[in-house]
């Protein structure tokens, strides 16, 4: 097991001191200390903790007390697993992961307004948990996701016009013929649509020009459309659009790029989790929070599907 090297903070304060003593108890609990027993905290040692318990020691001093800070590394594993125990944030992680499936559950029966406010809200309080978090486990990624879910749940339901599946299978199409083509989709861009616009411009034609609708009912009959009822493309059985373009195309020979559809489909439909989802959503919701135009976010959000697509050959050559 990783050791770990910690700073210990050893407080003692005069009696009549309890406005000092509810500063220094508000202060510790917001740089996430760790209490062994009363005048006793510890976090894991580094600069910002040092620096944080020489503050801390410097007003128990002002206010007529002592303080003495102490540097230790681990000692058996006994000790080890119950200073690590001081540092367990699975509770506040599970009661925010409740809020966020509250609020992915209520979205469409209040206003857009009120739900974006309640994941700002959420947001921030996973920033300042994350920030305390010194050793995160499962349940930081399950928070990610779950706010991921939620925010990618209000983008379908604020978009509207959300393809339906048809059912039956791919056919394959010949590359060939979708060359210098304009190809159409549902403007304000979300997770699929931006996923497939840089695959049609990465994998299926270079020079593709792009028109992003109002409405389904404006794409322009020589254009080919993508991601909208009654689109050449789009979903089919259990595939998302992206996955079509895949099977269309013959680009699910491609193993990173079939990893990076489960990233999408997870994002768009849901079902099996994919550990790079919720980072994904986290940087679209980003994107769109920054009120860039679709052909802004596509430029943008291009560079990232480029480093998940590489990311991810580079872990199937590592196992070849």
């Amino acid at each position: 097991m990783h050791k770990t090297e910690w700073l210990l903070l050893v407080i003692s304060l005069p009696g009549p001191t309890k406005a000092a003593r509810m500063r220094l108890w508000r202060a510790l609990r917001l740089s996430g200390a760790g209490a062994l027993r009363d005048g006793v905290y510890l976090l894991p040692n580094s600069p910002s903790a040092s620096a944080q318990f020489a503050t801390q020691a410097a007003e128990v001093v002002a206010s007529g007390g002592s303080a003495e800070t102490i540097a230790f590394g681990d000692g058996d594993a006994t000790q080890q697993q119950r200073l690590l125990a001081l540092f367990d944030r699975g509770d506040q992680h599970a009661r925010l992961i409740e809020r966020a499936q509250a609020v992915r559950a209520g979205i469409g029966k209040g206003t857009d307004a009120d739900v974006r406010r309640r994941l700002a809200t959420l947001r921030r309080e996973a920033a300042a948990l994350s920030a305390i978090d010194f050793f995160p486990g499962p349940a930081a990624a399950q928070l990610e996701q779950a706010l991921g879910d939620a925010e990618a749940a209000l983008a379908a339901v604020a978009d509207g016009g959300e393809p339906r599946a048809r059912q039956g299978s791919v056919p394959r199409r010949d590359i060939a013929r979708y060359q210098k083509r304009l190809w159409a989709t549902r403007r304000n861009l979300w997770v699929d649509r931006v996923a497939s616009a840089w695959l049609i411009r990465r994998f299926i034609d270079a020079q593709a020009r792009f028109r992003w609708l109002r409405q389904p009912e404006d794409c322009p009959k020589t254009a080919v459309g993508f991601d909208f009822d009654g689109a050449e493309f789009s979903h089919v059985g259990g595939r998302v659009t992206f996955e079509v373009l895949l099977a269309s195309f013959s680009l699910d020979k491609d193993p990173a790029l079939v990893r990076l559809g489960t990233v999408v489909h997870a994002l768009d439909v849901g079902g099996a989790p994919a550990a790079e989802a919720a980072g994904l959503a986290a940087i679209m919701a980003g994107y769109r929070a920054k009120g860039l135009s679709d052909d802004a976010l596509l430029v943008e959000a291009s560079g990232v599907f480029d480093a998940l697509h590489a990311a991810f050959q580079g872990a199937e050559d590592s196992t070849s």
